[in-house]
Parts: structure tokens; sequence; C-alpha cells
């Protein structure tokens, strides 16, 4: 459960967990690659009249291509997420610290934390298959990570 009742945060801190699909709306137009579901633990918590605190842990596998030799690539993203805060301050709508809240809010979700964490830490374009990856010769395309090609061009020092 992501999206929490404001009235059980008066009672205390609560538990959030879920599980988005890699198809889930949330991540929609980010072009993730996500290759499985994405696990969300956390808590959420009232910190004063209107404000709430999520602290929390998001697991996810991102797919992509080595970006020297172009083979498949599985890559764990664990992110720690140390404070998201939620608001119902009109202030602090454009500050970009805050996730802003309405007025009238009778719930907190922390689903765009999710979205936006993820985003800031999927670099598909920077993926390697591993860190010494020789890549592919520019004269021939033979994958180099299986010895020298035979064409007679020196490769390159990688990217």
């Amino acid at each position: 459960m992501l999206r929490v009742d404001i009235r059980d945060l008066q009672r205390g801190p609560v538990r959030t967990e879920g599980r988005l699909p890699p198809d889930d709306p949330a991540f929609e137009g980010l072009d993730l690659g996500l290759a499985e579901p994405v696990e969300v633990t956390g808590q959420l918590q009232a910190t004063g009249d209107g404000e709430y605190l999520w602290r929390g842990h998001v697991h996810g596998v991102v797919r992509g291509e080595c970006r020297r030799c172009l083979t498949d690539v599985l890559d764990d993203l664990d992110i720690d997420v140390d404070a998201a805060v939620f608001s119902t301050d009109p202030d602090a709508a454009d500050d970009p610290d805050f996730y802003p809240l309405s007025g009238r809010a009778t719930s907190v979700d922390v689903t765009e934390v999710v979205r936006e964490e993820l985003a800031l830490a999927a670099h598909a374009d920077l993926m390697l298959c591993r860190d010494d990856c020789a890549g592919l010769c520019p004269t021939c395309g033979a994958d180099l990570n299986a010895g020298p090609c035979g064409c007679g061009r020196a490769p390159a020092e990688p990217v």
C-alpha cells in the first residue's frame, strides 16, 4: 500500500509496502526498461500540521544494453530515500524539496517519489556489461571481448 489515509497517521507512523508492475501508469513516459516489478518499502509519518515525511527503499531491475558492446544487460537499482516531505502548505507548492498536497487531501501517495527516484537512478545510456568491456571493433564490428578481431585495426580505448 503506497497510499496512506491521513487519519491513520494520527496514531503514529505507517509502514508502506508495495509492488508496482513494470507497465504501471506511474512509469509512463520514462522509458526505464523495467525487467520486473518495482518493490517499495518504507514508513510515512506526520511531522507537523499538514506535513508528512516518508523514508523508504526502492528496488528495481532495469534492462538495457551495454554502451560498448551492445549486449543485453540487467542492472539492479537499490535506492534509499532518506526524506520525501509532503506538505499542504501552499507556499511549499513551488519548492522542489516538497511534494505538494491539497489542503483537503485525505491521503498521501508515495508513488510519485518512487517514479522520480527511479528516473534519477536509471541510466540506461551508461550501462556496461562489465567494467573492462572492450566493446566492438570500429572497423569490422566484432565483439572485442571475445578476443582480437583480426581485421588489423588496433582497438581504441573504451569510453
